[in-house]
Parts: structure tokens; sequence; C-alpha cells
């Protein structure tokens, strides 16, 4: 009998290369305390647990390195490996990261720092994916129903209303082979026309530079969400306080899934 293959070593890269302008700061979002700790600590603090993560690679805003390296010996994340500098753009962040880990024979899992309820059961089923799937996306199914718009005279009309039933809305960890999506990205900082038109998100690079690859879907969760608006401060320190009061457990236990 042919004995397996070992598991590839998982690293977990938090990207959290941003100014939190949108939620009303000029400092680093993932820097905003919530339920007694910041954002990138609650979010680091997932994956550190994680059984199935190997390492953690941290890409922080420029000028601000020193204080997440301090977060990290204050919590004592053993996992974590480095911190560094982040780039302008989030694809330009990715790219530095990927480039830090080049020559690495290892799976990788890209995560918006800003993103700090994100689930256990996510991270196991995504490396779990990983064995079988060189690419990797987590999404949910949109319960609401998406409209494309096109100008028009008085400002954007509506121009088509997809079927809702084919989309899904995109989260992370995106995850990846790091060999396909470090070629990806090779491909797209040498295409001239890439920074007309960036991708958002790390899949949009894969798909539209390595189109052979497929990306499985794995299943998210609400409650992954991204921490954008003033809102979004106040509904995540809600949950982060439940979970914290129900000792550890996630809100949306017992729910279906």
């Amino acid at each position: 009998m042919t004995a397996p293959e070992p598991r590839r070593r998982a690293v977990a890269v938090v990207l959290a290369g941003g100014i939190g302008q949108r939620v009303g700061r000029d400092t680093p979002k993932q820097l905003i305390e919530i339920a007694g700790r910041t954002i990138i600590e609650h979010t680091i603090s997932v994956f550190d647990g994680a059984p199935e993560i190997d390492e953690v690679l941290v890409l922080m805003t420029p000028g601000f390195t020193g204080e997440v390296e301090r977060l990290v010996a204050r919590n004592g994340f053993t996992k974590v490996t480095a911190v560094l500098e982040g780039g302008a753009t989030r694809t330009e962040t990715t790219r530095r990261a990927l480039d830090a880990l080049a020559g690495r024979d290892c799976d990788v899992l890209l995560h918006d720092a800003a993103r700090p309820l994100l689930e256990p059961h996510v991270i196991t089923a995504c490396v779990a994916a990983l064995r079988d799937h060189p690419a990797v996306e987590v999404a949910i199914p949109s319960s609401d129903t998406i409209v494309v718009t096109a100008p028009g005279p008085d400002g954007e009309t509506v121009h088509d209303v997809p079927d809702r039933r084919r989309l899904w809305r995109a989260q992370t960890p995106q995850c990846f082979r790091l060999e396909v999506i470090r070629d990806a990205y090779e491909r797209a900082f040498a295409d001239p026309g890439f920074g007309d038109r960036p991708a958002t998100d790390d899949c949009g690079v894969l798909l539209r530079y390595r189109p052979d690859v497929p990306i499985r879907i794995v299943p998210g969760s609400e409650l992954n969400m991204k921490v954008t608006h003033p809102v979004d401060v106040v509904v995540a320190e809600t949950l982060l306080r439940f979970a914290a009061g129900s000792g550890g457990r996630s809100p949306a236990a017992g729910r279906d899934r």
C-alpha cells in the first residue's frame, strides 16, 4: 500500500494594509479596539489557535508594524513568524506576502484582517479542500437580489437583474497552492494593463490570469463580516462580546448552515 503524501504546510496570511477612512479613522481600522482587543488581535487569534494552520504571516500598514509586533508578543501568538509592511493596494500587499513565501512548498490562506469573526470550521474546510483543489473561494449565497446598472440621463438605472440562484458573496480566506497563486500574480504584474483594471480580490487575479485553474467554493458564514463602515464596528463588537460571554460559542451555534 502506498503511503499517503505528507500534508503540505498551511500558512495563513493576514492582510492588514489599509487605513480606516470609511470607518471614520485616520489610523488603520485593524487597530480599532472592540470587545477588549484590537480587530487584528481577534483575527490573528483565530488562525493562531487553529490546529490546521502551521504559520501566520501578517502584512501591516507601513509605519505600524512595530505596534503589531508588540501585540503579537503580548498575546503570545506563537505561529506568527513575521510582520511585514503592506503595499499601497490590496494586490500589492498580497504580492509582497507571496514574495516573502517564495520557494516554499505550502498552501496559503489569504484573509482580510478586518474580518475578525471568521469561524474555525471554515478554516478546517478550506485546508481540507486544498488537498484536492488548487484554489478555494469562501463564499455565501446572496440573499439579496443584485442589479446591474447603466448610466442614465439622471443617474444610474437598472440594466439587468441576474439570476440570484447563481450569485454568491465572496469572503475570505481565499486559499491556494502557493505556486498557483504566485504564477497568477507574476502574470498580473507583468501585464501593463493590470493597473488600469486591478482585481478586487485574489480569486479575481487567478480567474483573469489562470482561467485554466478551477476555484472550488467552500461555504462561508454570515458572521464572517468585513468591518468597513462605522456601523460594522458596533455589530462586530456585539457579536464578539456575545461569543466571549457564551464561552467562545459562535453566535451562529444551533443555526442551520
